[in-house]
């Protein structure tokens, strides 16, 4: 039996962002907003995708904190509501440039990628990488250690074995090498 079985899944923060940007549409949105969408009626057209569900997903970005709403009035019309990316939201644009770095590695059209990423200070190319605090840039996922947290916990049977042997501390890795 692999060690992270016994490991409790219900608390991890991956899990918790992903119920809140795990899905297309969702993402989809932050990635127009990043292109300075900001009212419903553009980011239905530029989407394409159903009014009720786009209405869904505004909203729900809105009460996690992701957008805020602000007012705007054109000359003649009422006024209505836009939705502008949060610091709290401008922080999940790193996973947006991780997905199109990936999708341009291995899913690009044959010419090469749609869009490029550039610092608008200096011109040059953006890019995610790892990095750890201090400055190593590990490669792949078999040069990290992912260690327990302070919310770490294992399972209920893990914890208390039917047998009445002893599961002594925390599993010092929770993912070794490969």
């Amino acid at each position: 039996m692999h060690e992270r079985i016994r490991h409790d899944t219900s608390n991890c923060s991956i899990a918790r962002t992903l119920d809140i940007v795990g899905d297309k549409w969702t993402l989809l949105i932050l990635r127009e907003a990043q292109y300075g969408v900001t009212r419903f009626a553009d980011f239905l057209k530029v989407l394409r995708c159903p009014r009720n569900l786009l209405a869904e997903r505004l909203r729900m970005l809105v009460e996690q904190g992701i957008f805020a709403v602000e007012p705007y009035k054109e000359t003649g019309d009422r006024t209505r509501s836009q939705y502008v990316l949060t610091a709290k939201g401008d922080r999940l644009i790193p996973v947006l440039v991780a997905l199109l770095q990936f999708g341009d590695e291995y899913l690009a059209d044959p010419v090469g990628p749609s869009v490029h990423v550039d610092h608008r200070d200096c011109g040059h190319r953006v890019h995610v990488e790892m990095v750890c605090e201090c400055g190593h840039k590990p490669q792949s996922g078999a040069e990290l250690e992912i260690t327990p947290g302070p919310a770490f916990r294992l399972t209920a049977a893990a914890s208390s074995p039917a047998d009445g042997s002893h599961v002594g501390g925390a599993v010092r890795t929770l993912r070794g090498t490969r």
